[in-house]
Order: C-alpha cells, then sequence, then structure tokens
C-alpha cells in the first residue's frame, strides 16, 4: 500500500509528540549498540488493521530495523497469537512501541466494530459506509480501518463528493434550489441530499438528486421512502443506527448505511509489544 505524503507526516508528528527531545528512561537504562527482537502481541480477539502504518513508524527511526509481519491485515486473530516481530536496535524498539501501538490498536478497534456491523446486514443489499466523523489528521488511516473490517468509504472530504446537508438547504432556500446550483457547478459529482421527511424526500427525487440521505427516519418512514424512491435514487439510512437496529435498518431495503460510530466510538483493542531476546 502507498502511504500517502500527509499520512507519513501525521507519523513524523506522532514520533516527535512522543520522543519529544529524547526517551530519557531508553537513554539512561539501554546501551546505544544493544539489540533485541520483539513481538505484537494480540491480547484479546479482534481484526487486525494498521501494521503498514506501525511498520512505517519504525521505517522512520530507523531504515535497517526489520518488521515482520505474522498474521495478514483483516484477520481475525485471538489473544496470545504474535501478530508481528521486529528485531534490530533495542532503543528504537522501544522508542517506537508506544506510537506503533496506538496505531494498531486504534485501527484493529474500528475495523473489529465495522465487522460487527457487516456481519449484522449479511446477506442483505445494503453496505455499510463511515462518515466524516473521524480523528482529525487521521482520516486516510481510519477509512481504510473501516475497509479492512468489511464496510466501504463514504466521501473523503468535502473535497470529492456534493452532499447538500440542511445548511446548504436552508441557506439556498430550498432542496430544489441548491441540486440547481450544484448541477450548474460541477458536472461530474453525483449530488446527495439529506432529507429528515417523505415530503423532502420527493422533492430531492424530483430534483433529480443522485443519493437521499434519510436523517433520523423511523424505520416506518424508510420503508416508505423506498417504496417511493422505486430505485429512482440510492437511500441512505443514517443518524440513531446501532448493532441493535442495523439489521432492521437494512430490512428497509436502503442501499447505504452510514455509521458515525465506526470511527468516533470504536473502542481500541488490547496489543503489547514484548522484547523476546
Amino acid at each position: 500500500m502507498d502511504i500517502p505524503p500527509s499520512v507519513i507526516n501525521t507519523i513524523y508528528s506522532a514520533i516527535e509528540e512522543d520522543i519529544g527531545q529524547g526517551d530519557v528512561t531508553t537513554n539512561l537504562l539501554i546501551p546505544e549498540d544493544n539489540k533485541s527482537k520483539a513481538h505484537f502481541i494480540a491480547k484479546g480477539k479482534f481484526i487486525l488493521a494498521g501494521i503498514p502504518f506501525a511498520r512505517e513508524v519504525f521505517g522512520i527511526l530507523d531504515p535497517f530495523i526489520a518488521f515482520k509481519t505474522l498474521r495478514s491485515e483483516g484477520e481475525r486473530v485471538k489473544a496470545g497469537e504474535v501478530i508481528a516481530e521486529i528485531s534490530g536496535n533495542t532503543n528504537v524498539i522501544l522508542k517506537g512501541e508506544r506510537v506503533s501501538l496506538n496505531i494498531i490498536q486504534r485501527l484493529s478497534g474500528i475495523a473489529t466494530l465495522t465487522g460487527k456491523y457487516a456481519n449484522e446486514i449479511k446477506g442483505l443489499k445494503a453496505k455499510i459506509v463511515d462518515t466524516r466523523k473521524t480523528t482529525p489528521c487521521m482520516r486516510f488511516m481510519e477509512k481504510y480501518a473501516v475497509r479492512v473490517g468489511g464496510g466501504y468509504n463514504h466521501r473523503s472530504g468535502l473535497f470529492d463528493g456534493i452532499l447538500i446537508k440542511d445548511n446548504h438547504i436552508k441557506t439556498s432556500g430550498s432542496i430544489k434550489k441548491a441540486v440547481r446550483e450544484a448541477k450548474k457547478g460541477h458536472h461530474l459529482l453525483k449530488i446527495e441530499v439529506e432529507v429528515k421527511n417523505l415530503k423532502e424526500l420527493k422533492e430531492a427525487i424530483e430534483s433529480c438528486a443522485d443519493i437521499v440521505m434519510l436523517d433520523n427516519m423511523s424505520v416506518h418512514d424508510m420503508k416508505e421512502a423506498v417504496r417511493i424512491a422505486k430505485g429512482r435514487v440510492m437511500l441512505e439510512a443514517s443518524g440513531n443506527i446501532s448493532l441493535e437496529n442495523v439489521r432492521e435498518v437494512a430490512e428497509t431495503g436502503v442501499d447505504l448505511i452510514s455509521v458515525g460510530a465506526l470511527t468516533h466510538s470504536a473502542p481500541a483493542v488490547d496489543i503489547s509489544l514484548k522484547i523476546v531476546k
């Protein structure tokens, strides 16, 4: 996987944030030429994600460090399994320990939660998609983790998709006017419109929107929205989606189900790094 320069810069910043002027403890206790081997060990069951970024941490610190992956991205691992092995300068291993663990634990948590949502709607046509509710400067990594977990990415940012939300509509005057202006100004991107009720849905369809987001609608209204749309637009369910109700939402016939919790509320998994030699 090619890691964008912006993500590499983020990793650099994370390393600088942690090490600062130097790892005082390691510098005092470990000889500069000391060599070690260490294992990344899973301490629970989860879907693994983030190894390429963890490898980048150590590559930045020392291009000669040896990083061996023992489990694949997207693989379900369990407690006690060694997921990666690193060998080389002990100082480097210890300096990269926390940043690399933070990344893998965070991304594996996202992948694991996404996998749970995807599993709940297995066999239905709906797809689980993420949102822009991501950790600042970690969006590329977090959306990558969603894909690893079996989900799909919504737009990456404000630049690669037209999503007309309530504030846009209020400022423009109406859904019809907002869609018309969007079509006049951009002919390549699909246009999505957020609606709160069935009346707005009909207006969005009549305005020739490509996708309609059903914002916080009841399951009953979602079913009616599917009936009204008759496949003329893609329908995205959004708001108040949980593991407990996601299958019921998918059974309404919507095409997409966006879940902000995938990235803003996924609990990190537990992984340790232990020197073994």
